[in-house]
């Protein structure tokens, strides 16, 4: 019984360090990576509670099976070595799945917005994308569309390998500016008066976050917009197409 409770309390301590670390990660994950829509659009928040649940449980419970006061020091030294080294290679491993699936950009996709994340981009594609985003960034997606079509040519055959699984919203090769498609963008996008008229049950929510925005509701835009696995709204602003809030609201 007295072995049980020891082991309990040293597989105790090792989940309370556990969690600290897990705490510092989830900063760097939430607060750079994956800001706020995006653990949710992007499926942030669950690959890392994945990652987390896995890391924070698999030091303690080891440490539970093999502590052992008796032990001589040296294989107790050893054991928590090993068990250490373990975990530091499971949260790297993780945080590095998490790091690469990251969203890296918004992109106004002709007729919607969709995000883009650094896995699904094509690293021989990236090289024809402009200068300035060559480089994928690790704070957050930056704004961006896609130019339009060369010819009808070029439409088909990006069209058809779209449908064979290369998206068009990361292509880099048709990637410019997203000042460069406001007049495109405006176009595209309804107004939010609309969305209370079709979502009449969500009619609380589409006021909250229009309230978020700070403008009313007459100088707001809004479009779908199309994370990992599900589909948002994003809300706009009228003059400048500018990015101002986000609903979770299937808007197709």
């Amino acid at each position: 019984m007295w072995n049980l409770k020891e082991r309990l309390l040293a597989s105790g301590i090792h989940l309370s360090i556990s969690i600290c670390i897990v705490g510092f990660a989830a900063l760097l994950v939430f607060g750079l990576w994956y800001p706020y829509p995006y653990w949710e659009v992007s499926g942030g928040r669950t690959l890392f509670l994945l990652m987390a649940c896995v890391d924070v449980a698999i030091g303690p419970l080891i440490t539970l099976i093999v502590f052992n006061r008796a032990k001589p020091r040296r294989e107790l030294v050893l054991d928590f070595t090993v068990v250490g080294l373990l975990q530091i290679a499971a949260l790297s491993y993780g945080m590095w799945a998490v790091f690469v699936a990251r969203p890296v950009h918004l992109v106004f996709e002709y007729s919607r917005m969709t995000v883009v994340h650094a896995i699904d981009i094509d690293d021989t594609l990236l090289t024809k994308a402009p200068v300035s985003l060559r480089r994928l960034p690790i704070t957050g997606p930056t704004t961006i569309s896609l130019r339009p079509f060369r010819d009808a040519t070029e439409q088909f055959d990006l069209t058809m390998a779209a449908i064979e699984g290369i998206p068009l919203s990361a292509r880099s090769d048709l990637w410019q500016s997203f000042d460069d498609s406001i007049v495109d963008i405006l176009k595209e996008a309804k107004p939010v008066e609309d969305l209370r008229v079709r979502f009449i049950k969500q009619v609380a929510l589409i006021d909250k976050s229009i309230k978020k925005t700070g403008l009313p509701a007459s100088q707001l835009r809004y479009l779908p917009l199309v994370g990992r696995n599900n589909a948002w709204t994003i809300l706009l602003d009228a003059s400048t197409a500018k990015p101002l809030g986000f609903l979770p609201l299937d808007s197709f």
